[in-house]
């Protein structure tokens, strides 16, 4: 039977992902890489460190599973979004990555936004904001001039990984799509952009579809992991579009939850014209020609750690949320905003700061625990709404990944909260899956998306909401979405 690989490139870790035509996973393994952080505020990596990682889960693969070397047909990737490479002409790095999580970026942000005005949103269907690729550019160019003077051409992560394994070098439209440099309906660099920032199109790699061939695996690679025969290297997603394919979002009405350090409410959009006014993220999925809209909530699972490494470092998550579904819903009047680290759907604001609400003298720890996870479910529930307003969009299912998944009280806390069913997957990989459905899709394993999601995505259970919790988080929810406008000024002079 033959073997697809995903190789996730993420903040942390590279894994790899050997699944066989059946959507059986055959083997899994990582490696992990460094973060480097020369100022506050900042957050690089060595791009070679990705290169060397991939190398060793290919190692790894190939000592575990003897007949991979037989066997695998395909690579491809998903990767984390918006972090800059730089290539010389010689196609050499030119300086360590800016990551999708440096905010040094906020006066380059306020320059596009200035010098693009009111043409920014309609081209690339985003805000600036100093998570995308463009600010970083942007700063390179203003901070280190000679560095950009040698730089010919910018990739993101896991197009740098896939011209280390090809020799060459290109861009799918989910990745081009979180770097303000898209001409989103017309899937092409924007001229109007790259002219306002005096940028030749000549610095944009070519554009090429997620599931396109990019080539094969370079014969000193494929040689030294003893492979028989030609490895064809497709182009992969964005970590969110491949998370989202290997969930199963694929059609119009379902929606994802995704909570891990930050949480993402997301969904698919057929339409390339659907206009939020910049206030969800808007991105080609890695499927042609659809589209998806996401929220973001920057402290999701950060939250919880922070909450139970400030208050309960010593016991596991398990132990912390043992008690909570002996609280009813509400924490009995106390309420968390989940601001520790600013805020970005609906309210893009880095100086908010989160707050506990309500507080009296009957609350315990559990109570606190409780409006943690509430309020991480409210913020979430923010990008529902505007899904919901804006675009006449209703939820029946959402499909919960990472680690709001985990916790069967979080699970109904989910449902009752978004007022819908909820699902989970008996395997879930996340982005990795997604990378080994973009190669199983590019090999022609399926003769469409929807047959390949059927064998490789896989529900597991489905928590109903419960109607009485559903009413009382209705009214609990209007009142956080004051917590805000009442918290904002006072967060605001006291980060100052």
């Amino acid at each position: 039977m033959a073997y697809v690989l995903g190789l996730d490139l993420g903040t942390s870790s590279l894994k790899g992902l050997l699944v066989n035509e059946k959507g059986e996973i055959v083997y899994s393994t990582s490696e992990d890489y460094p973060l480097l952080h020369p100022k506050p505020g900042y957050s690089e990596q060595d791009p070679n460190e990705w290169y060397r990682a991939a190398k060793v889960v290919l190692e790894k693969i190939v000592e575990e599973v003897p007949d991979v070397q037989q066997k695998l047909e395909a690579i491809s990737f998903s990767g984390q979004m918006h972090s800059l490479v730089l290539l010389d002409e010689a196609d050499q790095v030119v300086r360590n990555a800016i990551l999708w999580n440096d905010v040094r970026t906020t006066k380059q942000c306020q320059e596009i936004t200035e010098m693009l005005k009111e043409r920014l949103i309609p081209i690339t269907k985003n805000k600036a904001l100093e998570g995308f690729t463009l600010p970083k550019i942007l700063w390179v160019r203003e901070q280190e001039p000679e560095l950009f003077s040698k730089a010919n051409l910018f990739l993101l992560p896991k197009d740098y990984l896939g011209f280390c394994l090809t020799g060459n070098k290109q861009m799918d439209y989910s990745d081009a799509s979180g770097t303000l440099l898209l001409d989103s309906t017309h899937k092409k660099w924007s001229q109007e952009i790259l002219e306002a920032f005096e940028l030749p199109i000549s610095f944009c790699p070519p554009l090429v579809e997620s599931t396109g061939k990019i080539g094969t695996l370079k014969k000193e690679l494929k040689d030294q992991f003893g492979f028989k025969h030609s490895i064809n290297i497709y182009a992969g997603g964005a970590d969110n579009a491949s998370a989202a394919l290997g969930a199963g979002i694929i059609s119009e009405g379902l929606g994802m939850v995704s909570i891990g350090t930050s949480g993402v409410f997301l969904t698919y959009e057929q339409e390339a014209e659907k206009d939020y006014e910049g206030e969800l993220h808007y991105f080609h999925h890695v499927l042609p020609d659809t589209y998806y809209s996401m929220g973001v909530t920057l402290a999701a699972g950060h939250s919880l750690s922070w909450f139970k490494e400030t208050f309960a470092p010593n016991e596991s998550f398990e132990t912390l949320l043992k008690d909570i579904n002996q609280i009813e819903p509400g924490s009995e009047g106390l309420l968390f905003t989940p601001y520790i680290s600013g805020e970005r759907t609906p309210h893009t604001d880095s100086k908010i700061r989160g707050s506990f609400l309500g507080i009296h003298s009957g609350h315990h720890r559990s109570h606190f625990t409780r409006s943690v996870l509430e309020g991480i479910t409210f913020s979430l529930k923010d990008s529902q709404v505007v899904m919901e307003k804006q675009a006449g969009k209703t939820f029946k299912k959402i499909v919960s990944v990472g680690g709001g998944s985990k916790n069967p009280d979080w699970l109904q806390m989910q449902a009752d909260i978004f007022d819908a069913t909820i699902l989970t997957l008996q395997t879930e990989q996340g982005p990795a899956m997604g990378s080994v459905m973009l190669a199983a899709l590019g090999e022609g394993w399926f003769k469409n998306p929807k047959d390949c999601v059927a064998t490789f995505v896989k529900p597991a259970q489905e928590i109903q909401p419960i109607a009485e919790n559903v009413e009382k988080y209705k009214k609990i929810y209007a009142i956080y979405q004051k917590a805000y406008a009442a918290t904002k000024d006072i967060s605001h002079e006291l980060s100052d």
